[in-house]
């Protein structure tokens, strides 16, 4: 009874509009002045324990490192060194589109960020080469995406934290999923290129020259994922130290080397990756008293007592969790579903076999669609930002995109290879 009234105080603010991180407070504490589930004093203590967390900190220092790779000019360069590369292909904008999106998504680690960062230039580019805005948005949605498969990824942290598994071995996990859904987007780009009947302009010849200019120019950029996965992979430093790593590096090459980021545009870097980390550590602080509250109301038993009377089969208890968590991510923020759902699904999946890795990234792929669907849908609102399309119009265009991510969403729920292989090789996980 106390769990189904804390759910729907919790929808009930979140449909009037308050913030999400702000209606889990409320609505945890509503439930403990109402039926003294708790004390306040606990859900302190839990709040601290919660924030203070070393893999945490490794969180606002990601978004810090891409706010000043955009701002220091490194996707601008990172875009035209792979337009010299597959520019010149039928549908070549849309793969140059996708494939930054991956480069970039190895450096920032967010969905919307990466939206943000390859939407500025490739839907302006994109339409001077006569592609349609319906087409350069929805493929800079959906490609955006990638950011949180392809390490080092917010929401892998995120999982890591909440299921207690190693940071690292979810980023091993994530790269070839992370890749699939790099090759899908491609696909599809061509196929809507052909169908819809495009004819790109000023695409030129592939030249070496070209390729050369760039390469030189987007070295600093190429090299950000390589020291900061390479260093963590090679046991040099943690996630964490990668990511601060991340921060110092992003600011030497945008200041000193590409100078695109000025000392006088710094202060408005910081205050916008401020205002980013604040939000999430809200979620992260609010998230782990409602989590606690499930706990005591053993809301996942409960839940795995149902499931499991339900089936004991791992293909239908997968199959009801991803359309719940789809539907999740439609409605929820991704940190704040992570945090509040692990704990109750975790237990779940382990007792009919699934991996915790395999699991993360299930999870983790599941709420990198909700980024693209809506009503939350952020990645939609940043590229409908940048264009100037309606979401209407976006979620329409979207839909081929969607259908590859279901599709390969089955492929990653039921084909544990695609996120075990690496990490069985690499490091010895199971």
């Amino acid at each position: 009874m106390e769990a189904l009234v804390l759910f729907g105080l919790l929808f009930l603010l979140i449909a009037i509009g308050v913030p999400i991180a702000i209606s889990l407070g409320l609505s945890s504490l509503l439930m403990i002045f109402i039926f003294g589930t708790s004390t306040l004093n606990l859900q302190a203590r839990s709040v601290v324990t919660a924030l203070d967390s070393y893999p945490l900190l490794a969180v606002p220092l990601f978004i810090l490192a891409g706010d000043l790779m955009f701002s220091g000019g490194l996707s601008r360069r990172l875009i035209a060194f792979v337009d010299s590369l597959v520019g010149h292909f039928k549908a070549g904008l849309g793969y140059v589109n996708v494939l930054a999106s991956t480069f970039f998504a190895a450096i920032s680690g967010s969905s919307p960020a990466t939206v943000a960062a390859i939407g500025t230039n490739m839907i302006p580019e994109m339409e001077k080469r006569e592609y349609s805005k319906e087409y350069s948005t929805s493929l800079t949605a959906a490609s955006g995406m990638i950011g949180v498969l392809i390490p080092p990824s917010i929401p892998f942290i995120m999982y890591g934290i909440s299921a207690e598994q190693s940071v690292g071995t979810l980023f091993i996990a994530g790269i070839i999923p992370g890749l699939l859904f790099s090759i899908g987007f491609m696909l599809t780009a061509y196929i809507l290129y052909i169908k819809l009947g495009f004819k790109q302009i000023g695409q030129g010849q592939f030249a070496l020259l070209n390729v050369w200019n760039t390469f030189k120019k987007a070295i600093w950029a190429l090299l950000a994922p390589i020291i900061i996965l390479g260093g963590i992979y090679g046991g040099l430093f943690s996630p964490t130290e990668a990511a601060a790593i991340g921060v110092f590096y992003s600011l030497v090459v945008g200041v000193f080397i590409y100078r695109d980021l000025k000392i006088k545009d710094i202060p408005k870097v910081f205050m916008q990756s401020s205002l980013t980390s604040g939000t999430v550590l809200a979620l992260v602080a609010f998230a782990s008293i409602f989590g606690r509250l499930l706990t005591l109301e053993q809301v996942p038993v409960k839940l795995a007592n149902f499931l499991t009377g339900v089936s004991d089969s791992p293909i239908v208890i997968l199959l009801i969790i991803n359309l719940m968590l789809l539907i999740v991510g439609m409605f929820m923020e991704t940190v704040a579903s992570i945090i509040i759902l692990t704990p109750i699904l975790l237990p779940v999946v382990t007792a009919v076999g699934v991996d915790p890795i395999l699991f993360g990234v299930i999870m983790t792929v599941n709420l990198a669609i909700g980024f693209c669907t809506p009503p939350l849908g952020v990645n939609l609102f940043v590229a409908s930002g940048i264009s100037g399309l309606s979401i209407e119009k976006i979620s329409k265009a979207i839909l081929p995109y969607f259908i590859v991510m279901i599709i390969l969403l089955l492929l990653v729920t039921y084909v544990p290879a695609i996120s075990l292989y690496l990490p069985s090789q690499l490091i010895g996980a199971n």
